[in-house]
């Protein structure tokens, strides 16, 4: 009994150490075998004060995905996307790219906010990771990584274009500036507002500050922009705080004043308890919903159908991310998710497609900055329409 005993745990763990081995083996395997499934990772706020802006990205994102598998997928394979909530928190951002990475992602979206994106920068390009960012518009958020694209513009490119558009429309002459003087999307648009307001003879009369932990009541900053004589006011913020300075200002500023802001302003609207606050708000933005272009029409009647919602800015930029995701594998004939020269095929090709997308015709440089041309907003009614239409 004792010698049968003693063959039957040889046999077993013989049985377990194979069984171990087969497994291994299988998973090694699975990792370098070739896939048809190209798994796209994004970051973005899905709850919070900043939802709107994560799950308008990943919509905008998630209708391509679905569109482009419905139409045959690219090259014979599918796309597929695994969408984290950061909470717009930068930390939860490196948390979230870490499950991603774990969960087999081939191409990243990074971070819907700059803050997220720039937190994950350099290391996606030490896991030769393609990063391309729908929305992250700081500089400096995919800076030093080579493997790093965005499809909106840089913040200070907004900011230079800003004051292009108003000296170029004749929208002012005297300019009041409030902004948020804690987070870089806002510092890096007004240090480049401010250059070039310059050089086109705007003159800056007030400038106006607030952080994060005094963005409750904007008393002082109004009274000072009613006596500055500005005829027009810059916000380079997000639509959350703006919505508080609209709300505050009315009636204690002259009804007919403009406020000017970039994409930081899509889905005020949404935000205010009044639409009437929201009346001559103008944004530069590469997207509008009531565009007459076909392709743009047909997404936004897509995803109204779809999310039962205007499209906004960010998700457009989702939305055409995919859709540059998928020019890249096919002008670089990536037939396997698992190429194990898929980055740098990505790469290359990033730099040598044309994309017309809802946000404009799209190339991209070596530093990942994305070329395409502006549109400015402006809501009358409760309603955003082209500058001029």
């Amino acid at each position: 009994m004792k010698k049968t005993a003693r063959l039957l745990s040889v046999v077993l763990v013989a049985a377990m150490l194979a069984a171990c081995f087969t497994a291994c083996g299988n998973t090694g395997d699975k990792q370098s075998g070739a896939s048809d499934t190209v798994m796209i990772g994004g970051i973005g706020p899905l709850t919070g004060d900043y939802a709107n802006y994560g799950t308008s990205n990943r919509n905008g994102a998630q209708m391509a995905v679905e569109e482009i598998n419905a139409a045959g997928g690219v090259n014979g394979m599918k796309l597929s996307l695994n969408f984290q909530d950061s909470q717009a928190d930068p930390d939860s951002a490196v948390n979230a790219y870490g499950k991603l990475l774990d969960s087999g992602m081939n191409v990243s979206l990074g971070g819907t906010f700059s803050g997220e994106t720039a937190s994950i920068v350099a290391a996606a390009k030490q896991d030769d990771m393609l990063i391309l960012t729908p929305t992250a518009s700081a500089d400096k958020s995919i800076a030093g990584n080579d493997k790093a694209f965005r499809i909106c513009f840089t913040d200070s490119s907004q900011g230079t274009a800003s004051a292009d558009f108003m000296a170029d429309n004749s929208l002012c002459t005297k300019v009041a500036v409030f902004y948020q003087s804690d987070i870089d999307y806002s510092v890096g648009l007004y240090n480049a507002f401010k250059e070039e307001a310059a050089v086109r003879g705007i003159e800056i009369v007030s400038e106006q500050t607030f952080t994060a932990d005094t963005s409750t009541d904007f008393s002082t900053q109004i009274a000072d922009i009613k006596n500055s004589g500005a005829d027009l006011v810059f916000i380079p913020i997000y639509a959350a705080e703006a919505s508080t300075l609209l709300t505050q200002a009315s009636g204690k500023l002259d009804s007919n004043i403009i406020y000017f802001g970039c994409d930081g302003l899509d889905g005020i609207l949404t935000k205010l308890s009044d639409a009437s606050y929201a009346e001559n708000v103008m944004m530069l933005t590469p997207f509008a919903a009531d565009a007459p272009e076909e392709n743009v029409q047909s997404f936004v009647s897509s995803y109204k159908e779809k999310y039962g919602a205007t499209p906004d800015q960010f998700a457009a930029d989702g939305y055409d991310a995919v859709y540059v995701l998928k020019a890249a594998l096919e002008h670089a004939n990536i037939t396997d998710a698992n190429d194990k020269e898929f980055t740098s095929k990505m790469v290359a090709a990033m730099q040598e497609i044309t994309v017309e997308g809802v946000t404009g015709s799209m190339t991209w440089t070596a530093d990942g900055e994305t070329r395409k041309d502006a549109k400015a907003m402006i809501i009358h009614d409760g309603v955003a329409v082209l500058y001029g239409a």
